[in-house]
């Protein structure tokens, strides 16, 4: 079995790394500067190669070194979020969604959620992937599609897909007035990852006579792309419910497209969520669009 290089050692490389610099790295683990560089020492020679050029204004790395650091640093990260797993910090809580859903849902009622629940830490991972409550350490997420996400997941509909036609006033010289078939028709369209124009247009019965587009990965583009005039785009009503409020966009098709893609809240069983965990479902719940027994 090899022998692995002694972990002082492999902190303080660590730290020189990140900052290139032995005083920097002595500074933030409170030994000295000669300590620090004695422990890097002691590494290359476990290793048996440079890892630093020592120069006059600081360190570089060497090709090795570099490359060393980028496994030792990911080495340490993953250390501390199996740590933060296993030790929850009091008060935290992660929740996971999408980007679209953070930027045009979460971030905007998240003043409501701060005045009621001061005493909570809740901090947003916005990504479209699935995430991982153990290895992650997340407590609440958001995703959409259907039930069941897992056998061991509560999940809670939050909101219904209702997919709705959207566009700025600028675009079609009408405020709050539907437009005929032929006009949506002819209009340029903002297509996003979910790509539902095609299932949309066939409900209408039309096709589209527009040969150009604009084409984006994210759904909260698509809607800030809408705002500016560029097209229509197809989103949750739900998503643009604060900009038809205040008019920055108009619904200018009638026709709604329902699917059994809802928004759940998905959390562990109520016997391993904290207060702050539940505190922060009960606020989303009571913020949905849902009727509750």
């Amino acid at each position: 079995m090899d022998v692995l290089p002694p972990l002082n050692a492999l902190r303080a490389f660590d730290a020189a790394g990140r900052h290139l610099n032995f005083t920097l790295a002595a500074q933030e683990m409170g030994l000295t500067q000669g300590a620090v560089a004695q422990q890097v020492r002691l590494l290359e020679a476990h290793l048996g190669l440079q890892l630093f050029d020592r120069q006059p204004k600081g360190l570089a790395f060497t090709g090795p070194g570099r490359g060393y650091h980028a496994a030792v640093a990911a080495g340490f990260e993953g250390l501390r979020a199996a740590t933060r797993v296993l030790r929850p910090e009091p008060g935290k809580v992660l929740v996971s969604v999408t980007p679209a859903f953070a930027a045009k849902w979460l971030i905007p009622n998240l003043p409501s959620f701060s005045q009621a629940h001061p005493e909570i830490d809740l901090r947003v991972m916005a990504t479209e992937k699935l995430s991982s409550f153990h290895s992650e350490g997340i407590n609440l997420a958001i995703r959409q599609g259907q039930p069941p996400f897992g056998a061991a997941l509560e999940a809670t509909c939050l909101f219904r897909q209702e997919v709705i036609a959207v566009a700025s006033p600028r675009l079609t010289g009408v405020e709050g007035m539907p437009v005929l078939r032929s006009q949506l028709s002819a209009l340029p369209k903002l297509h996003d990852g979910h790509d539902l124009w095609p299932q949309f247009l066939a409900q209408l019965g039309v096709e589209d006579q527009c040969s150009h587009g604009l084409r984006l990965n994210q759904v909260a583009l698509a809607i800030d792309a809408a705002i500016s005039g560029q097209g229509v785009a197809l989103v949750s009503r739900f998503l643009v419910a604060r900009d038809l409020e205040a008019g920055t966009l108009v619904q200018i098709a009638t026709e709604v497209l329902e699917g059994g893609k809802d928004f759940y809240l998905l959390a562990e069983p109520r016997k391993k969520r904290s207060k702050a965990v539940e505190a922060v479902r009960q606020w989303l719940i009571a913020q949905s669009d849902q009727p509750r027994a």
